[in-house]
């Protein structure tokens, strides 16, 4: 694990999207991302940086991954280990409330959310004195460059909303996509069908 390359935000004008949702139109084209529910870790003008929030790894728990690592402790908090993207996905990510804070390892992202990526908070979600209330442990992400993110937002190819801990942190995996979709007051099977005409 180690730190993305992303720097903190420095203009949180509202075309920037750190800590919101990016919510998939269907027949975004791409299978690698549909029905995806991305967190936006980090949006400025050169790059975003995001982590997709429901894509379960298959055959693999957080206990699992702990065990390969030689990481010792009660059951930690966040279950399921999630695919954040198609991007290094060797490397891991671990989204979690604020109330867990690594001194110059821990980004904070949004109220009452933060990243962090160091084998520290891996330890403290094995320790029940120190884990965060909510953590989910992603592998991978996914990057735009300069420009990219802005340009599939004109194409409608994302929508966006707020994001919410039932949403980050929940394990209802399978109807995330349209739970974030309901937030917007959009239904998901009306949306689908649109999609799917000429």
């Amino acid at each position: 694990m180690g730190q993305p390359a992303a720097n903190p935000p420095t203009d949180q004008t509202p075309e920037f999207l750190t800590g919101r949702l990016l919510i998939a139109m269907p027949g975004i084209g791409d299978p690698r991302f549909e029905r995806a529910v991305i967190f936006l870790v980090d949006h400025t003008p050169d790059h975003a940086f995001g982590l997709a929030v429901n894509r379960p790894v298959e055959g693999l728990s957080v206990p699992d991954l702990f065990e390969r690592l030689g990481i010792d402790g009660a059951d930690p908090a966040g279950g399921t280990v999630l695919l954040g993207g198609p991007v290094q996905r060797e490397r891991g990510f671990v989204l979690h409330t604020d109330d867990y804070n690594s001194e110059g390892s821990t980004l904070p992202v949004a109220d009452g959310i933060a990243m962090t990526t160091t084998r520290e908070v891996l330890e403290a979600m094995a320790d029940e004195a120190r884990r965060p209330r909510q953590a989910v442990l992603a592998l991978g992400y996914a990057g735009w460059d300069a420009g990219q993110l802005e340009r599939e937002l004109q194409d409608n190819v994302w929508l966006t909303c707020d994001a919410d801990e039932a949403l980050l942190f929940g394990d209802d995996h399978e109807h995330k996509w349209s739970s974030a979709l309901a937030k917007l007051g959009v239904s998901a099977e009306r949306l689908s069908a649109h999609a799917g005409r000429a």
